[in-house]
């Protein structure tokens, strides 16, 4: 079985950084396409940053881009998402996500592209 868990979520300042992890067991990193996703209340679910099986390759919504850096540790069998000069508007419930194999053309940022997910951890920011 397939287990995401999250973690790392909290309250910082504007301005400030946290890094959200997600642990996976049942597979290995390696395998998975992954992803982070946010959700907020006036927001549909939002693609925030992809990364391949391998790692070599990083996607990220407008919106985080120069902020956020998504990354891999396969000796951990964890994906992490470093955030930076946060906003209020990066305050979300954040979801790991992952499907084993590749995107074989779909979208990073779709939910739909997804098989397992995370439980969410919470983020707020204040200004």
């Amino acid at each position: 079985q397939v287990h995401l868990v999250e973690s790392g979520g909290g309250s910082v300042q504007a301005g400030g950084s946290l890094r959200l992890s997600c642990a996976v067991s049942g597979s290995s990193v390696s395998n998975m396409i992954m992803a982070w996703f946010r959700q907020s209340p006036g927001h549909e679910r939002e693609g925030v940053a992809g990364i391949t099986a391998a790692g070599g390759v990083s996607y990220y919504s407008d919106s985080v881009k120069g902020r956020f850096t998504v990354s891999k540790d396969g000796a951990k069998n964890t994906m992490y998402l470093q955030m930076n000069s946060m906003n209020p508007g990066d305050a979300a419930m954040y979801f790991c996500a992952a499907s084993e194999g590749r995107w074989n053309g779909r979208p990073w940022s779709r939910d739909w592209v997804y098989t397992y997910w995370g439980q969410g951890t919470q983020v707020t920011v204040s200004s």
